[in-house]
This record gives C-alpha cells, structure tokens and sequence, in this order.
C-alpha cells in the first residue's frame, strides 16, 4: 500500500506541493519585477520622477489639497537624489537576481537551492521585520513579511520531502 500511495504522490500533486509551486512562481514573478524596476531606476532622472509624481497627483491634489497619499508621494518623490536611486537599483538588481536564481534552482530540485532560499528570505524577513519597527506599519510590507513567511515554511517542507525521497531510495 505504501508503494502505491507513493505512487499517488508523485501523479498528483498534494495541495502543499501546489501551494509551494505557485508560492515559487509569485517570488519568481517578484523577482522579475525587481529586476525590471532596478533597471527603469537606472535609466530615469530624479527630474523625470517628479514629473511624473506630479501628473499622478495632480486630479486629486486639485480635489482635496490635503490629501495624505497624493502629499507623500510628491514629498517621496521631491527626495529622491540621483544616488538614491542608484542605491535602490541596486538593491532592486541584486534581489531580483538572487531570487530568480533560487526559483529556478530549487525548480530544478537542487537541494542547496532549498537551503539557500530559506536563508535569503529569512534574510529578507529580517530586514522587513526591521523596516517595520523603524519606519512604521506598512501593510504591503507586512503582507510582504507573511508571504516570506509562508514561502521559509512551504520551502522546508517541500525540503523535508526531498530528503526524505532520497533517503528511501537509497535504503530502498
């Protein structure tokens, strides 16, 4: 029974096994988005982000003058120095680049990659963990936070499986 209920496994997939993939391929999607915002702050001039802060802002700054959202941009914005946005190219570059390493790695079902991408994104949690303490609630950061979360425990379980397999086959 325990050979065909290996069997079953293997032909379709648990919902874990689904819920890990899809998890893979959303961190992978991020990743590419990333690396494609890495590249766009490099190529745009603190002037032109302005610019374009301002035609985003302006229907609703001429409705409600004191609008939280529409101020913080523009003041986001108007911050913004060309060496800022060399450090957040390359900080977008980097991660990018990291995570789609590991996605296709562990998709390939190195078992290092597995390790490797529970490091980096607790690394990352950490760092969320921090930037929420520091800089305040962010909910698309704390939603951030529990999807790595959830990504670290998905990981290790698919991890656990694989190691698992392979201790069989090899006593088997």
């Amino acid at each position: 029974m325990d050979k065909l209920q290996h069997k079953k496994s293997k032909a379709a997939p648990d919902l874990v096994d689904k819920a890990f993939r899809t998890s893979l391929y959303l961190k992978g999607l991020d990743g590419l988005l990333e690396i494609i915002g890495g590249i766009l702050l490099l190529v745009i001039t603190p002037d032109q982000i302005n610019h374009l802060a301002r035609w985003l802002t302006e229907g609703q700054l001429d409705q409600n003058p004191h609008d939280y959202i529409a101020n913080h941009i523009l003041k986001s914005a108007h911050n913004l120095t060309g060496a800022s946005l060399t450090f957040g190219a390359v900080y977008l570059l980097s991660h990018g680049i990291v995570k789609i390493v590991l996605v296709i790695e562990v998709i390939r079902n190195h078992l290092w990659a597995y390790l490797a991408l529970i490091g980096v994104t607790g690394l990352f949690v950490i760092y969320q963990v921090y930037r929420l303490c520091v800089d305040g609630f962010s909910m698309s950061l704390f939603l951030l936070t529990i999807f790595d979360l959830i990504i670290i425990y998905l990981t290790q379980k698919e991890y656990r499986r694989h190691t698992a397999h392979r201790g069989r086959q090899q006593t088997g």
